[in-house]
């Protein structure tokens, strides 16, 4: 069975494991539970007069449905999956492909580390709480008992944490015998929160979770991408919130998303943060076709659509209840299984496709919004992200 590492170290699944890391994962629930029923309805009330619940409501669900209109009357080229094989080159030392998962505890990242174990690949989840690794490995393996799993405990949220990840990553690659390399990066994790939490780093949890973390964990990775001897890819899954977005800023202060003052932005601050990680992955991919329009390295976007997982867990109950209902109501709401088809669909499409924005399963791709085709935006964002990477990569070099 595959391997459970903490900071590089292998953990025995049998005994008791620190979750401290994952409160969000593991505790809201429960903590949800024990509070009284009148703080519970209080919150709900608060929610369903807030500006950000009605923008949930109406603008996301318009920007679905604009998707889906897309789909049927401005169709974008649709591309066939195409298997990977196993051994791509009998002198190389790759057996099978290493595909990376974040967020792969439940839901989509679940669902896609399990389609792409079904591919052939050596699939490595990444997560932040060890028990529903172990957990998931364990699902896997009792459908796949010939699935090739390991997986790492990493806080997408903490720069220090992914920083410690890509050396542990590394050290597991050589103790393994394995090619130096990645063949695809599945940059899933995010989150939905309803409250401001600022990281160690000093940004918006939710932010530096659903686009900073993956900024820094695909340049990390990235030289193990190039390195493949066969091409590889990076997904990084993104939503139709992006959509809702009309004008956005990209430098330092904007990028951190830390409030001055006034409710917390909940909906605002998601969908900026789903928009950034698209602009994010527009602009690595013209950095890899400007100068090489054969690159070894692609990259797209996959919009799953509206799926029914936790993620809209710091919801009031009986809201995020509502919601699912009248989502599926409208015939618009998936499954983890079956929203995952777009995932599977940006890992698997030719090799030469990149800069492709995958919705709606089949294969099938539809234009963006316009504002996140626009290369000075994305080019300005690329700056910021990087020149923050490089002060904390720095920074965390001198402690």
């Amino acid at each position: 069975m595959g391997k459970l590492l903490w900071a590089g170290r292998f953990l025995v699944p049998e005994t008791p494991l620190l979750v401290a890391q994952d409160r969000d994962v593991d505790h809201t629930k429960s903590e949800r539970h024990q509070k009284p029923m009148a703080v519970n309805l209080r919150a709900s009330i608060d929610m369903l007069l807030s500006s950000e619940f009605w923008r949930m409501a109406i603008r996301w669900t318009l920007s679905l449905l604009y998707s889906r209109l897309l789909l049927l009357f401005r169709p974008s080229p649709s591309f066939p999956r195409r298997r990977r094989r196993l051994s791509p080159d009998p002198d190389s030392r790759i057996e099978r492909p290493i595909c990376v998962v974040t967020g792969a505890t439940s839901g989509l990242g679940a669902a896609a580390a399990r389609a792409l174990s079904g591919e052939g690949y050596h699939v490595v989840l990444v997560g932040r709480c060890p028990q529903l690794l172990n957990k998931m490995m364990q699902g896997i393996k009792h459908q796949d008992k010939d699935a090739y799993l390991d997986a790492f405990v990493v806080d997408l949220s903490s720069i220090r944490s992914i920083v410690k990840f890509e050396s542990s990553f590394k050290q597991w690659l050589t103790d393994s015998n394995l090619h130096p390399s990645v063949q695809l990066l599945i940059n899933n994790a995010g989150i939905f929160a309803v409250s401001h939490r600022v990281t160690a780093d000093g940004y918006d949890k939710m932010v530096e979770t659903n686009y900073i973390g993956a900024f820094v964990l695909t340049n990390l990775l990235l030289p193990l991408l190039k390195n493949s001897p066969v091409p590889s890819r990076i997904v990084n899954v993104t939503s139709f919130t992006h959509r809702s977005v009309s004008d956005i800023e990209v430098d330092r202060e904007n990028l951190s998303c830390l409030p001055t003052s006034g409710k917390y932005r909940c909906a605002h601050i998601y969908e900026y943060s789903k928009l950034c990680l698209l602009l994010f992955t527009y602009e690595l991919h013209r950095q890899f076709y400007a100068k090489d329009l054969s690159a070894d390295i692609s990259v797209n976007s996959a919009d799953p659509g509206a799926v029914e997982t936790n993620i809209m867990r710091e919801l009031p109950g009986c809201l995020s209840q509502l919601a699912f209902t009248v989502l599926r109501l409208l015939c618009l709401l998936q499954s983890p299984e079956e929203g995952v088809a777009s995932v599977v669909d940006a890992a698997l499409a030719p090799e030469e496709v990149s800069g492709k924005y995958f919705f709606g399963g089949k294969g099938r791709t539809i234009r963006s919004s316009l504002l996140s085709y626009d290369a000075r935006l994305a080019t300005d964002l690329w700056s910021t992200s990087h020149m923050l990477l490089q002060e904390s990569l720095l920074s965390q070099g001198g402690q």
